[in-house]
This record gives structure tokens, C-alpha cells and sequence, in this order.
């Protein structure tokens, strides 16, 4: 493909040499760039595209797109007003816009957005269409599982439009997207052509990256702001899909849309749920939405999960899916790895990894683990390092409210001190009344945090690994290390198990 074709999708740019030349892929890191490739400068957090142009043209690069001019160069440069927007734009046309073939809904919000992401899929498929996903854990196309990456993020942008791309030579009808509020941020999803904005909810998160919660949630609005100006498909409507009971409702609510869809439990919405009936291993509802009511069962557990599945109704509301399927594709959804998993060995008390770590979504983890327990609520759990500290003391307290017994411990400290990020975890914990050595525990090691706290369960006990839900590394130093939370509490407990079972034998 000509470069001139592909700057036909920018808007603003200016060109300086031979915009013919053929450009054979897109790099936005200079270590792979491939000959041929043009090469997309973006400033990071860490470091700056613009000071690797060098090394980018050495590796055969034959085009440069940047943000800052650039003097004399050898090969054709293309000056921009955002690398990261024009990376996305790009990424779209080179891969011959994939968006405008699919109908594509994106979901954003502080927690429950991989799990949602899910349901939507499967209550597509079961109305018989062909749909692929994009989340933070991983991206599913034409029954296939594609890694996303160690940590939770959008994948960038020119990784979403092959994704894409892939879905519409599977001949996929729908893309359902997880839009965090850095993938928003960074133009990860521009050139997405959403169809359906999804909000879960918008709670206190990654304030060390937007700084103030206003432009937090103004990231967030990018998503639904983008349907007045995304490309428009024949016959279809652009829809908001919203939490009525979150505190940001009346915000986006304001954002121009072609339909509104509004869902929750303790305000009026379009989607609601009566009759709610919370199990060990399912939750029953009858579903009310503007085109009548149906039953509802989900093995999903919790009240939280309540609103993510009446998110999913009024995505599949929004789409004309009949009942029928919204109920067998909820009914057959078992959940997302790392959500709310059960690891069951047949010990006599529950085991659970969450990805439950922000305040928020470790309330309602614990709130749903007390549902499970007949005896104690025993949680392991850490904050990561340079990431939000002010999060930290909330959780604590958090944990220090719901929780009989806290092990506080590891979670991604990266290059900061584990016992200084402990220790504000700890204030948190102390403000609810705990006190260390009876009722929380710092244990930095988190294998070690893991068996100590199998070890002191007792039968009707629930324990809860949270911060790492699926999650295949462990972030310390400078270096990740291969790691697995259900591994790692499924190796504790058939230890508990043997122990016992040699107890029982006489051995030692």
C-alpha cells in the first residue's frame, strides 16, 4: 500500500518528501521495525519514539509519522498533531478498516468490563451470530484464543485493528471491545467505529495516570462521545448503554446518542431485575426490560454480577435479541478466569481467585464471598507498586470492614519497597479496627501470604486470593515473573490436604 493512501486517513498532516512510497507494515517500537515498515513515533511515559527515528531507519524503515519536526530527514516524514491518533487511524486503513464490516460495541468502566465484554459474546452466539472479543485477558476470534499481553490493558492500536481484521475473515458480525480508560487515553480504540457504548460503573482507579478523577472519568466519555463522530453503518443505531445507579449516570446520560438504554437495581431503567435470588453456585432473577420480562439464571455469583448481566440484556435489548438466547447464552456463561474462581480440591472450606483490586471491586468481592460463607471470610491481597498509592489505605479499610482475617502481601511492587506499600495498606486496616498478629497479617512473600492463609482456614471458611485474577505474571523489581494465583492456592491447599490425610495415617 502507497503511504499516500494510507495518510488519506488523516485529517491534519504535513508531508515532506515522496508520499509513494509503498509501505509494507506499521511499528511504533523501533526494535521491530521490519524493512519497508513505516514507522510511527509516539512519546511514552518512559520514553520517546522521536529519539529512536535513527534506529527505526537503520532497520528499514521507509516512512517516519511523528509528532515534533524533524530536521533534514532521509526518507518521506509526515508531521502530525498526535502520533498515538494517527498511529490508530493508520492501523485502521491499513488493515482496510475492519470496524465498518462488524458491528462493534465497546464497554468501559471501572470494573466488571471483561466479564461483560463475555456475557455480550455469549448471549450473541446464542442468537447464532458469529462474534469476537478484544479484553484485557485475552482476544477470542472464530473460536480461537489470541494472548493479549502479562498485564491489563487495551492492547495498542495497531494489535486491535488485526485483531479485527481477523474477525471479519472469520466472518464475524459483531466485535465486542473492553475499553480501559488507557487504551481511551491513548487512542488504543480510536478508528474502532463503536456502535454501542457500554458503562459498568466509574469508581476511584489509576488516579496515578489521569491524576484528578474528572479526567479519569472524561477518558471513560471518549467511548461514547466517539458515536457522533464514528463512522456510520447502514441501519444501524448508535447506542449509550448505562449504570442507572452509578454516580455518573446524569454525565453521560448527557452525551448525544441515538438511543439511551439505561440498566440497574435501586434507580428506575429500561433493565431491571425483581425477584433476585443469590445461591453458592447461581443467581436467579426475572428480567425486566421495555419489551417484557424472562427468567434469568447465571451461575455467576454475587450481586455485582446482577448488574453485569443486566448490562448484557440491555446490550442484546439494544440488538433485537430474542429472549430465549439472552437466557441460554447467560445460562451457559461460566465466567472469565480469574473472576470469582473457585479452585475446589474437596477441602472443606472455599477457595477463590478474584481480580477483585480496586476499593470498589474488593467490597463487592467480599460482600459476595460473605454470601458463600458459613464460617470466616479470610482475604489475601495487595496494592500494586507506582501505580495509584492513594488507593491503598481504601482498601485496607475495605478489607478491614468485610473481612475476618487480612493477609496483606505482594501484588506487582515492581521497584518500590513491598513493606512501604504493606504498610499503607496496613493504616487503612488499623483505621477499621484490626490489629496486627489477631486479625491481619503481613506476610510479603505471596506464595507464602497464600499458605498462610489455607492454613488457618477452617471448615465453612471462605478464603480469596485478589489482585491477580488471571494474571500470568508478578511484576518485582524490574523483572516479571511467571506467576498464577489458582496455581498457587491450588498448591496450598493439596498440601493442606496431605497433611491431613498423613495426619490421619499416623505419619509424621
Amino acid at each position: 500500500m502507497q503511504l499516500s493512501q494510507l495518510l488519506s486517513a488523516l485529517a491534519q498532516k504535513e508531508v515532506h518528501g515522496d508520499p509513494h512510497v509503498e509501505i509494507g507494515g506499521l511499528a511504533y517500537d523501533s526494535r521491530r521495525v521490519r524493512p519497508g515498515d513505516l514507522f510511527v513515533a509516539i512519546k511514552g511515559l518512559n520514553a520517546d519514539g522521536h529519539d529512536y527515528i535513527p534506529q527505526a531507519i537503520e532497520r528499514g524503515a521507509v516512512a517516519i509519522v511523528g509528532e515534533r519536526p524533524f530536521l533534514r530527514p532521509t526518507i518521506p516524514y509526515v508531521l502530525v498533531p498526535n502520533s498515538r491518533r494517527a498511529l490508530a487511524l493508520l492501523s485502521a486503513a491499513f488493515h482496510g478498516y475492519p470496524a465498518r464490516s462488524l458491528r462493534v460495541i465497546g464497554v468501559t468502566g471501572t470494573d466488571g468490563k471483561t466479564t461483560t465484554v463475555n456475557l455480550i459474546r455469549a448471549i450473541l452466539e446464542a442468537w447464532g451470530h458469529r462474534a469476537g472479543t478484544i479484553s484485557t485477558v485475552n482476544a477470542i476470534i472464530g473460536g480461537r484464543c489470541y494472548d493479549t499481553g502479562l498485564h491489563t490493558t487495551t492492547p495498542e492500536a495497531p494489535d486491535v485493528q488485526r485483531y479485527l481484521a481477523r474477525m471479519v475473515a472469520a466472518g464475524a458480525e459483531y466485535a465486542v471491545l473492553e475499553a480501559t480508560s488507557h487504551g481511551l487515553d491513548q487512542h488504543r480504540v480510536t478508528g474502532c467505529d463503536f456502535d454501542v457504548a457500554v458503562l459498568t460503573n466509574i469508581t476511584h482507579e489509576h488516579l496515578d495516570y489521569h491524576r484528578t478523577f474528572e479526567r479519569y472519568r472524561q477518558a471513560k466519555a471518549r467511548l461514547f462521545r466517539s458515536l457522533a463522530t464514528s463512522f456510520r453503518k447502514p441501519g444501524t443505531p448508535k447506542v449509550a448503554v448505562l449504570n442507572a445507579d452509578d454516580a455518573s449516570f446524569a454525565h453521560f446520560r448527557a452525551i448525544p446518542a441515538d438511543r439511551h438504554l439505561s440498566y440497574g437495581l435501586q434507580r428506575p431503567a429500561d433493565v431491571t431485575a425483581r425477584g433476585i435470588v443469590h445461591s453458592p453456585k447461581a443467581t436467579t432473577f426475572v428480567a425486566v426490560t421495555p419489551d417484557g420480562e424472562f427468567e434469568v439464571r447465571t451461575p455467576l455469583i454475587g450481586p455485582f454480577n446482577v448488574y453485569n448481566v443486566l448490562a448484557a440484556i440491555a446490550v442484546g435489548v439494544s440488538q433485537g435479541v430474542p429472549f430465549e438466547a439472552m437466557r441460554r447464552g447467560i445460562a451457559g456463561f461460566r465466567g472469565v478466569e480469574g473472576r470469582m474462581e473457585r479452585v475446589d480440591l474437596g477441602q472443606d472450606f472455599a477457595a477463590i481467585v478474584d481480580f477483585a483490586h480496586t476499593p470498589n471491586a474488593l467490597r463487592r468481592a467480599l460482600e459476595a464471598a460473605r454470601g458463600l460463607a458459613r464460617g470466616r471470610v479470610i482475604v489475601v491481597f495487595g496494592c500494586p507498586g507506582l501505580r495509584d498509592a492513594a488507593k491503598r489505605p481504601m482498601m485496607g479499610e475495605v478489607a478491614g470492614r468485610l473481612a475476618d482475617r487480612i493477609v496483606l502481601t505482594a501484588d506487582d511492587p515492581r521497584t518500590e519497597d513491598v513493606n512501604d506499600i504493606i504498610a499503607q495498606i496496613a493504616e487503612g486496616c488499623e483505621r477499621a479496627g484490626r490489629r496486627e498478629g489477631e486479625d491481619y497479617w503481613r506476610v510479603p512473600d505471596r506464595a507464602e501470604a497464600i499458605e498462610f492463609a489455607v492454613g488457618m482456614a477452617r471448615a465453612g471458611d471462605v478464603v480469596i486470593a485478589a489482585g491477580k485474577g488471571h494474571e500470568r505474571s508478578l511484576a518485582l523489581g524490574t523483572e516479571e515473573i511467571p506467576w498464577s494465583d489458582r496455581e498457587t492456592l491450588r498448591r496450598a491447599i493439596e498440601r493442606r490436604l496431605k497433611r491431613g490425610f498423613d495426619r490421619r495415617r499416623g505419619m509424621k
